[in-house]
């Protein structure tokens, strides 16, 4: 049990807030969540649920020994993740990726997190830390932190926070999608987490089809960026679906509207491109645009998005849109344990430390959360070991270097150190995820 009876105060209650929350209490730990929403709303959330997923409903790969995700996966449920265990109760189908009902998701981590007797949620919005009465702080606010709050995380650090523009994909209804043109079916048949095969609706398009699109894309009204906003990166991984046809032809060709691996049952044409609609809550109503976030303007988005074979008279149920996401340099401002150098008492965690994704911030906020535990138990906290998920996600966000090309990113096996012994290609993943179920095994133990 716990050697003090102040609680953490956890600013932010998204992903990495009410995994930290978790983890705390869970080591008889008292947390108190701030969470602003929804009396102070954002561009991005819908809701004023805990742990609203704004963009995808995808936590991607589930497979723990060929994806540095799926591993990610499951070394949070070896350690009582509460979001990958409301993930797993609200899955969807998606082909081989943990897919989740939003709506229903987030829900369910609210309930856990109210029924907690150590947890207390304070519906406000916190503009700067009371030091003088708050001994131990997780700023878990994400991308989408007010500029009250990152005027004083700057003012703090001496450091200029980054930016980058973050999209959101369309959401149409099912039973608007024509199915005389498209089909069920996921990539090579693939079966998923719930044994599914047909995951997703897949709407074909022919070489002039597909040109034409393109073109369209990029003749089409766009959201105007502000001046002060015209320079901000996009994130690689996340980018506009126009900005990806102005890189070239065939960019989304070889990107989210490959054709690979899918087979039309009403043609006997091959398709040129493929655009895919992955399900997005639990009754099959709603399916989301795989890799259509984009910044058109609603009018050029209804237009040219009913081009597409199937979509003809897609309704939706909400179109995509686009903002401004702010993360800290994280390399040059923590150490590594997630701690603010100039100020130790002050610990980030969730996208606000650079990673990228929904799996990843839950994990740097699980990791804040046993570090603080850790400490108030009067135990000294023991980072996991790079070899693991966990630990090449830490080892990303604070020992990278610092320098001004630091950048948010996913977990992926490139992260991870090498192996110590050869081994054929085909088998380095599975050695890697491996290796890192074994060390993650001893970690826990050794911190627990």
């Amino acid at each position: 049990m716990s050697t003090t009876t102040n609680p953490i105060h956890i600013i932010g209650g998204g992903l990495a807030g009410s995994e930290a929350a978790w983890q705390l209490s869970h080591r008889g730990i008292p947390a108190i969540i701030h969470e602003m929403r929804p009396l102070v709303r954002t561009e991005a959330h819908q809701t004023g649920h805990l742990a609203e997923l704004v963009c995808s409903n995808s936590f991607r790969s589930d497979d723990k020994e060929n994806n540095a995700v799926g591993l990610l996966h499951e070394e949070m449920r070896r350690c009582n993740s509460l979001i990958l265990k409301c993930g797993d109760l609200h899955k969807v189908p998606a082909g081989g990726a943990l897919a989740v009902d939003r709506d229903n998701f987030s829900k369910e981590v609210e309930s856990a997190i109210s029924d907690n007797p150590l947890i207390t949620i304070e519906r406000d919005e916190v503009k700067e830390i009371p030091f003088n009465s708050w001994d131990s702080v997780i700023i878990a606010t994400g991308p989408l932190t007010t500029p009250s709050l990152t005027s004083f995380i700057s003012n703090l650090t001496g450091e200029e926070n980054l930016a980058f523009f973050d999209a959101i994909a369309p959401i149409l209804y099912k039973e608007t999608v024509n199915f005389s043109r498209a089909w069920f079916q996921s990539r090579y048949d693939k079966p998923g987490p719930a044994g599914d095969v047909a995951a997703y609706i897949n709407c074909p398009l022919n070489k002039l089809a597909y040109e034409k699109f393109i073109n369209e894309l990029l003749a089409a009204n766009k959201i105007e960026f502000r001046s002060w906003e015209k320079n901000t990166p996009y994130f690689e991984a996340c980018l506009p679906v126009e900005v990806m046809a102005e890189r070239g032809p065939e960019t989304l060709r070889f990107g989210p509207m490959k054709p690979v691996g899918l087979t039309d049952p009403n043609r006997s044409e091959k398709p040129y491109a493929v655009v895919q609609l992955r399900q997005d809550n639990a009754q099959g109503t709603l399916y989301n645009m795989v890799g259509f976030q984009t910044k058109l303007t609603y009018g050029e988005q209804k237009r040219i998005f009913r081009m597409i074979p199937g979509l003809e008279t897609a309704e939706f149920a909400r179109l995509g849109g686009i903002h401004r996401n702010t993360f800290i340099n994280s390399p040059a401002l923590l150490d590594p344990l997630l701690r603010l150098k100039a100020q130790p008492r002050l610990r980030f965690a969730g996208q606000l430390t650079g990673v990228e994704g929904y799996v990843e911030s839950a994990a740097i906020g699980l990791l804040a959360g046993r570090f603080i535990a850790a400490e108030k138990m009067a135990r000294s906290p023991i980072p996991p070991p790079n070899t693991t998920a966990l630990g090449a996600l830490l080892q990303h966000v604070t020992t990278v270097g610092g320098s001004k090309s630091f950048q948010p990113m996913n977990i992926n096996f490139g992260l991870f150190p090498q192996l110590d012994t050869k081994v054929p290609r085909r088998q380095r993943k599975p050695e890697l995820s491996r290796r890192a179920l074994e060390d993650l095994q001893i970690w826990i133990k050794s911190s627990m």
